[in-house]
């Protein structure tokens, strides 16, 4: 039928049918496709996600293939990508033969097209939501985790997704910014856009490395899920910025001529201690003076697991052990050299000296 023939109440109900939920559905594209190839196709996202929605054991989707009108198959997993499972519908293709096996249709280039057009059929869905604040938001909580997975799987839409993530930050309170949110706040001589993985808001709004930023008046956006940890290793940039964390090596916040001065004094002025504590600390792989607020601090290097990370990996039931030597993070030492504790270490060591 045609889409503009069709009543709220009739989605609804056809929706509840399809689906099995005793809910109305959270928004509906209904659309035909004609040209090269022609197919119709009637998706819905759901209100609340499934509690079972990441099982691998239970079907990869809920969109049912029809081929002029006869049913097919209700699971077709070359029919949409994985992180987009929640969505449920009918495809109802006109060009796809009538006796086509499993194996056939992994090999179908229609497929591939019917594919390609209900991915970018769903993001103009997902627009729509974000265009009430209200309803996004709802959507958001129940599927935050399918525009991240999203975002580690989906190259072609990545930019696209990534404008949809929501985040608490050190300025956001308690309501969610977005990063286009984040890059309009930024200050002038502001690069790149700062962020933290941590285990909750509290953990890492309460660290140091925050602190830092905080008090030159720099935004951090918080990053709380494990899955945000594949997030940043996919989304280098957003909107021409660079993601980078506060936890890591060489981070460079801007700086005025004066504080360039300083800080290549003081890193003169203290390098006989750096290279003296090195020595007598094996465990760490380089000691650098910077700007943290406490005496010293432990970063990462710029490459492998950050500390959360290897945190996550940890706790994996089924981890590979050997990987963790390799991919641990290789711990840093940043000294303070502005700390009264950092200034006595300095004169004792140039003693012993």
């Amino acid at each position: 039928r045609n889409a503009d023939d069709i009543s709220s109440e009739e989605y609804g109900e056809f929706y509840k049918s399809l689906s099995n939920d005793w809910e109305e559905h959270l928004a509906v594209k209904h659309f035909s496709v004609e040209g090269q190839l022609e197919f119709r196709a009637l998706l819905f996202i759901p209100k609340r996600a499934p509690f079972d929605l990441f099982e691998n054991k239970k079907g990869k989707n809920n969109i049912k293939l029809y081929v002029r009108r006869v049913f097919i198959m209700d699971n077709c997993e070359d029919l949409i990508p994985e992180y987009l499972n929640f969505v449920k519908g009918v495809v109802d293709s006109e060009d796809l033969p009538l006796n086509i096996s499993r194996e056939m249709l992994q090999q179908n280039k229609i497929l591939k097209v019917i594919r390609k057009n209900l991915v970018k059929k769903i993001m103009e869905l997902i627009e729509e939501i974000n265009e009430d604040k209200d309803n996004f938001k709802k959507f958001y909580e129940q599927f935050s985790k399918n525009l991240k997975l999203g975002i580690h799987e989906d190259s072609t839409n990545r930019k696209k997704i990534a404008g949809y993530l929501r985040y608490f930050t050190s300025a956001s309170g308690d309501e969610q910014a977005s990063l286009t949110d984040y890059v309009s706040r930024m200050k002038e001589n502001q690069k790149d856009i700062y962020y933290i993985t941590g285990e909750s808001k509290e953990v890492v709004a309460a660290s140091a490395f925050v602190e830092r930023l905080k008090k030159r008046g720099l935004e951090v956006v918080y990053m709380t899920e494990p899955i945000d940890e594949y997030v940043v290793q996919q989304l280098k940039e957003f909107d021409g910025k660079n993601l980078v964390s506060v936890t890591k090596e060489g981070l460079e916040l801007p700086e005025d001529e004066e504080e360039k001065k300083k800080k290549e004094a003081d890193k003169e002025k203290f390098e006989p201690l750096c290279k003296l504590m090195k020595t007598s600390w094996t465990e760490v792989r380089g000691v650098v003076s910077s700007g943290c607020l406490l005496p010293c601090c432990i970063v990462t290097s710029q490459y492998g697991w950050t500390a959360n990370m290897e945190r996550i990996m940890k706790a994996q039931a089924l981890r590979d052990t050997s990987t963790m030597g390799y991919m641990a993070a290789k711990k840093h030492l940043e000294i303070n050299p502005d700390h009264a504790i950092l200034e006595n270490l300095r004169v004792v060591g140039d003693k012993a000296h």
